[in-house]
């Protein structure tokens, strides 16, 4: 297979192998848009891709946070139809290097492969990337365990690293009676008093239809909002762009069967909203919207979004409940098993010095987290002695 080149805006570069796969670079934005049936085909033969692959998170992502990156599309066909793709986008800053789309507020990346492949479309695929390394390394973040790009990563023949990256906690796809179960007794007893609190407030939850979910939406990020008001949040949650991106790529992917939105009322009033995103390998409470009244009435928030997330996971045939990224401690009041997220970093001899210069900038960050931590322990420590 030749080498892939950047095609002109509008264009697609082709390649095509002897078993009857067709490699394209596709780097139009209009084309990627022309892409969601075949696509979302594709993403539901995958059985390792999570809802930030789909079509709709990624495309919406793109119009919302693409800005001057440039788009790095490759796809592997057999006829007309997808086989293997990779979302990527060229990046200059810190380093030059191409990299997944989602950016940082997608918990998971990965690329596309059909589960059916006998490793002809996986070949053509790590090809494809490896054609594309020649000029600027790959930096694969936040690769889930047994995600297809270890597979690519498996075949890579050039320069290659692999380091630890985001902590994410998940717990089994079972009814959330045996997620209480798996607790001692003592805290087992507390969560069904809070489930029975929660029934004696007269909390109901209602799922959001096709038609409903833009207004559902618009609460839901109402009553994030109002939650953390002078409080501290993730600031990106706040912004205009965000909500544009949540209003673009969450209809169709509630219509496909993609995503969940929920509304939480006492009697007429809703006073919660969550968003969970689904696909074969999870289920995945992604960001929600609660009153402060609710918390008022000590209803614990928290136990009430799980106890519906299980539902959507057991009915749904999920493969894990995902607690997503993050290692707060109220996720761990329910014993989930930490898996890490790997970078799966990918070059050619000829761009193997900025793997190194990349493997160095980890390396430094790592050294000043670790650095901030001791401070931060040495002062809780003078704190606690001073008292």
């Amino acid at each position: 297979m030749t080498a892939l080149y950047p095609a002109r805006a509008g264009q697609r570069a082709r390649t095509a192998s002897g078993d009857g796969l067709v490699t394209e670079l596709v780097t139009d934005e209009r084309a990627f848009a022309a892409l969601a049936p075949s696509w979302g085909r594709l993403y539901k033969r995958c059985a390792a891709a999570t809802p930030f692959q789909s079509h709709a998170w990624l495309h919406s992502w793109w119009q919302s946070y693409g800005g001057r990156r440039r788009l790095r599309l490759l796809l592997v066909r057999r006829g007309r139809e997808l086989v293997a793709a990779a979302p990527l986008m060229l990046v200059r800053r810190p380093l030059p290097a191409l990299v997944p789309l989602g950016g940082a507020i997608s918990d998971y990346a990965d690329v596309l492969l059909d589960d059916a492949d006998d490793g002809s479309a996986l070949g053509a695929l790590t090809e494809a990337l490896s054609a594309a390394a020649r000029t600027t390394p790959i930096d694969f973040r936040e690769v889930r365990p047994g995600a297809v790009a270890e597979r690519v990563y498996e075949r890579w023949r050039g320069p290659r690293r692999r380091m630890p990256d985001s902590l994410c906690l998940e717990l089994p796809a079972v009814p959330m009676a045996e997620l209480v179960a798996r607790l001692p007794s003592g805290k087992a007893q507390r969560v069904r008093a809070k489930l029975r609190k929660l029934t004696a407030l007269g909390v109901t939850r209602q799922v959001a239809g096709p038609m409903e979910v833009d207004v559902a939406l618009q609460r839901l990020l109402h009553l994030h909002r109002l939650q953390w008001q002078d409080r501290k949040v993730t600031s990106e949650h706040l912004s205009s762009r965000f909500h544009e991106h949540l209003a673009r790529a969450v209809g169709p992917m509630v219509r496909s069967g993609d995503a969940v939105v929920t509304e939480f009322r006492i009697g007429a009033e809703v006073v919660a909203v969550d968003l969970t995103l689904l696909s074969r390998s999870l289920a995945g409470g992604y960001l929600y919207g609660a009153h402060p009244r609710l918390r008022e009435t000590r209803a614990d928030v928290a136990v009430m979004l799980l106890d519906a997330c299980t539902e959507r996971t057991v009915t749904g045939g999920h493969g894990a409940l995902s607690l997503l990224r993050g290692d707060e401690p109220y996720k761990h009041h329910w014993r989930p098993e930490p898996v890490v997220n790997q970078r799966l970093l990918l070059a050619r001899r000829s761009t193997a010095p900025l793997l190194s210069a990349a493997l160095c900038g980890a390396a430094a960050r790592q050294r000043g987290k670790e650095v901030l931590h001791r401070w931060k322990e040495r002062d809780r420590g003078r704190s606690g002695a001073a008292g």
